[in-house]
């Protein structure tokens, strides 16, 4: 059997073409709704849709001082930058809410600062002329203790939203390790010290066994001792409002949840499994995927979540061909320089005494990339840098292709790996 499939690869598309397979399936998101009139989908979710809340209009007043917290320049595919304007007036124009009295504070957690360029890209040109935005910087002195968990994490935030009314804007996605993204977890990581992030996601890492906890993980909730502490330490602001988005696989929005934090966001969340999580009958001999093209793929520690998926639909020790450009290289600083303890053979053991958020990506990224015999990898990255990590790389497509064989082999091809779950 033959076919051909077109893959995002930074802000381009490549073609890839399959002969002689026995079978060539495509794992797509299932058909969604696209909201065509935004603005009508905007008030819905802020009145008389408010799930387990009152009205955002009952929940602010017009002189209460407001902290919008909005995802980063990664989650801008969410097009956070369309709702924006319409909150932004909401909030000015109905509830009267005086525009220098609103912040937008972008969640970063440990990434990279935002240029003005990608400020304007998450929130609108025009509300960046209207309204303060910052960073948040997990690394601030000034940062506030708000509690600490029954698991022991001692929760500092951003004071931008300690004693001000905090409205949360952002994207539902799966997540590799909290199950979910967005929510509350636009307060830890997204606003939170960089001691009370890793805190947090050190607990990625199963108690007893050198491997991942196996309650951590994409699509798990329940016992997932990530996601549990994240949402008691965002119990511990007083959220106003929230404002959940989950985006069709076109671009174009699909559903906006607003409400109570938690419930608005839970209500996102089975609506994202309905249309992203994806059943499947096997797992294939052979997988081509791409993480979705630019922003999922500028970097490895974004761009691995295409592969993490994919490779739930990969039969163990089959082969797969994954697009993911990263044209920022590993993303977190810290990146790369796991690679020393990895080639020693002390990976785990030197990510236990100093645990780091980038060092754990890589971590995972290196354990599931084992369960292939090959991953060949369209990218930027240099192939000798990555290749301990067990990624075969080169920028030249053909070079690839000539590695692999089709011919008899079950095929399944995933597009768009960053969004999509196969469930075998």
């Amino acid at each position: 059997m033959d076919a051909e499939v077109m893959l995002g690869y930074g802000n381009e598309q490549v073609k890839v073409e399959i002969k002689g397979a026995q079978s060539v399936e495509t794992i797509l998101p299932r058909e969604m709704t696209e909201i065509t009139d935004l603005p009508a989908a905007f008030l819905h979710a802020v009145e008389d849709g408010a799930i387990g809340s009152a009205p955002l209009k009952e929940m602010v007043s017009a002189s209460d001082p407001v902290t919008i917290v909005v995802s980063d320049i990664t989650r801008s595919w969410m097009h956070q930058d369309k709702v924006m304007p319409l909150l932004v007036d909401y909030l000015h124009r109905e509830i009267g809410v005086p525009y220098d009295q609103i912040v937008i504070l972008i969640a970063l957690g440990t990434h990279r600062k935002s240029t003005p360029q990608e400020m304007e890209k998450i929130c609108s040109p025009e509300v960046c002329k209207l309204v303060k935005v910052v960073d948040h910087d997990c690394d601030a002195t000034d940062q506030v203790y708000v509690g600490t968990t029954s698991r022991g994490t001692k929760v500092y935030v951003n004071k931008l939203v300690v004693g001000r009314k905090v409205i949360i804007l952002g994207g539902t996605v799966h997540h590799m390790m909290a199950g979910f993204g967005g929510g509350r977890k636009n307060i830890l990581p997204g606003v939170a010290s960089r001691e009370t992030i890793r805190a947090n996601h050190s607990r990625a890492l199963d108690p007893e066994k050198p491997m991942s906890d196996a309650r951590v993980g994409c699509c798990k909730l329940t016992d997932n001792p990530i996601h549990e502490d994240m949402a008691e330490a965002a119990g511990l602001i007083p959220v106003a409002y929230s404002l959940n988005l989950v985006v069709a696989n076109s671009g174009v929005h699909s559903g906006i949840f607003g409400g109570a934090l938690d419930a608005a966001w839970k209500a996102s969340c089975d609506y994202q499994r309905q249309c992203f999580e994806i059943p499947i009958d096997y797992q294939a001999d052979v997988v081509i995927c791409s993480s979705g093209g630019y922003p999922k793929d500028m970097n490895l520690y974004q761009g691995c979540k295409g592969m993490l998926n994919a490779m739930r639909a990969l039969k163990p020790g089959g082969v797969m061909l994954w697009a993911c450009r990263c044209p920022e290289g590993g993303g977190a600083p810290d990146y790369f320089s796991w690679l020393q303890p990895l080639r020693e053979g002390r990976l785990d053991e030197a990510l236990r005494a100093d645990f780091t958020i980038g060092g754990y990506i890589f971590y995972l990224t290196c354990e599931q990339l084992h369960k292939a015999s090959h991953v060949y990898t369209l990218t930027e990255l240099d192939p000798e840098l990555v290749a301990p990590m067990g990624i075969e790389a080169s920028d030249n497509l053909e070079n690839l292709l000539s590695k692999m064989d089709f011919i008899g082999k079950r095929v399944y091809l995933l597009p768009y790996a960053g969004s999509i779950v196969p469930m075998p």
